[in-house]
């Protein structure tokens, strides 16, 4: 019961920080504009959600530019914590 509702919630935030970054997209080639409140907003919110958990992980790594890997190292670093915490409720 627990590990499905860790489950669930590894998987919104995976979740979100894939939307977020869609939006960043959108926003880099000019497709949406922060200028228009309904993105703004959108983003703006996932950025208050995601913000304490990758904050810490962009303090962590270099620095590579305008690439922002922490994303990434995100989804990994709960992908593996979820098999971790799965392979230890199976004994």
């Amino acid at each position: 019961m627990i590990l499905q509702i860790l489950s669930l919630l590894v998987n919104v935030i995976v979740m979100l920080v894939i939307v977020q970054f869609i939006i960043s997209l959108l926003v880099m080639f000019n497709v949406v504009s922060m200028q228009n409140p309904a993105v703004s907003a959108i983003y703006s919110s996932f950025d208050m959600i995601l913000a304490p958990l990758l904050n810490p992980i962009r303090k962590m790594m270099p620095d590579t530019g305008a690439i922002d890997l922490s994303p990434l190292v995100l989804i990994i670093g709960l992908q593996v914590l979820m098999i971790v915490i799965g392979n230890l409720a199976v004994y």
